[in-house]
């Protein structure tokens, strides 16, 4: 029986008018998901959680997922990270003080405003969209990010009780930061680990067969040097697999900036976007 040559299985698949699936990501690219979804915990080493008998569910995510076994905050304490992973940029910040902030510089919402794609962030107990104040009960404004740019609207600072059931309803970039007990700042591991799984198991099995990607990572880590984080990837074309590459809060931004072609805010524009667990 003969055999075609990859060239000639090339052409003829070009000369039958087929073509790969629009999803799929090319060689050292990041294909564009329909959502991107991205969650932040709080305070937890690398080796805290994966694998830890109190987190069963995030170590189960690991298995189906990527994980990255050398991922790292880029500062301490909280706030500097979560401007780094939303803007490029600690802005300077190196405390977790809360003064009105309006920063101009580039950032990841404002991005996806401005392309027509869409962002949303959801914060858990915070009393009101739009809210601007710096705590209330369990909620903490240092932990949200997009409130502190001028570019990004009220309509677009929800709470976590405005999260969609219907998935397809989410845009197409969103971040959800949990409480302070449940993103286990405050609370345990084991109580954040049910809190995930309770929440957004149903996002996560949703996104594998509906072109949408989940990014579990931490701020933090429990205020070490070596910052290392856990950091997971999983969804829609993602290879399961353990990733040793260094990777920051820099890379993750890059990643989701690349996926919908978005410009490059601040220290994004230099780091390297994750391309190696696309399927």
């Amino acid at each position: 029986m003969s055999r075609f040559s990859p060239l000639a299985l090339i052409a003829a698949v070009l000369a039958a008018g087929l073509s790969a699936p629009a999803t799929a990501a090319a060689a050292g690219s990041v294909p564009r998901p329909d959502h991107i979804l991205v969650v932040i915990d709080e305070n937890h080493a690398q080796g805290e959680i994966v694998g830890s008998a109190n987190a069963p569910y995030i170590t189960g995510l690991s298995k189906a997922g990527a994980n990255f076994t050398n991922s790292h905050a880029v500062a301490h304490p909280s706030q500097p990270n979560y401007l780094a992973v939303f803007s490029g940029s600690t802005q300077g910040i190196t405390s977790d003080t809360c003064p009105k902030k309006a920063f101009t510089t580039a950032d990841l919402g404002g991005q996806a405003l401005a392309a027509g794609i869409g962002f949303a962030g959801y914060s858990e107990s915070m009393p009101s969209d739009g809210y601007t104040g710096c705590t209330s009960g369990n909620y903490a404004r240092k932990h949200n990010p997009w409130v502190d740019f001028a570019d990004v609207p009220a309509s677009a600072n929800l709470r976590f009780t405005d999260f969609p059931t219907d998935y397809t309803k989410l845009p197409a970039v969103s971040f959800v930061v949990p409480n302070l007990q449940n993103d286990m700042h405050d609370g345990t591991i084991q109580q954040g680990d049910s809190w995930l799984k309770q929440h957004l198991d149903g996002y996560i099995q949703w996104a594998k067969t509906h072109n949408s990607v989940f990014v579990l990572t931490f701020d933090e880590d429990d205020y070490t040097s070596a910052n290392q984080i856990p950091t997971i990837i999983t969804g829609a074309h993602v290879t399961a697999g353990n990733y040793g590459e260094n990777i920051t809060h820099y890379s993750v931004l890059r990643t989701i900036e690349d996926a919908y072609n978005l410009p490059h805010a601040g220290a994004a524009a230099t780091a390297t976007p994750i391309t190696d667990i696309w399927s």
